[in-house]
């Protein structure tokens, strides 16, 4: 079992930044590929951001790509979604997730682990 627990979220004005923290215990995560997803309300939960094991491979959403940066740090079994030039359209619930297999995807249904999610607000 692996848990997960998300942190860094909050309101922010547009234009601003936030970087969300996903700490892992249980599990060391080097085992496992990472992704983060949101949920915007009363929308489905997209994909947003993924990364492999050992940090070489990373997947960005499009509408994301060059303002959102995934990382993790093995060593301390975290992983972190820097979120530059934030935009309105960004507010949603974030959560990480972790996937136990060696390809790195973009779909929620391969995760096997979420964490319960820290709310981003971004004010225009």
């Amino acid at each position: 079992q692996v848990q997960l627990v998300e942190s860094g979220g909050g309101l922010v004005q547009a234009g601003g930044s936030l970087r969300l923290s996903c700490a892992a215990s249980g599990r060391s995560l080097s085992s496992f590929g990472m992704g983060w997803f949101r949920q915007a309300p009363g929308k489905e939960r997209e994909f947003v951001a993924a990364i492999g094991r050992s940090g070489g491979s990373t997947y960005n959403t499009p509408s994301v790509k060059g303002r959102f940066t995934i990382s993790r740090d093995n060593a301390k079994n975290t992983v972190y979604l820097q979120m530059n030039s934030l935009k309105s359209e960004d507010t949603a619930v974030y959560y990480c997730a972790a996937d136990d297999s060696r390809v790195v995807h973009t779909s929620g249904v391969w995760y096997d682990y979420w964490g319960q999610g820290t709310q981003v607000t971004v004010s225009s």
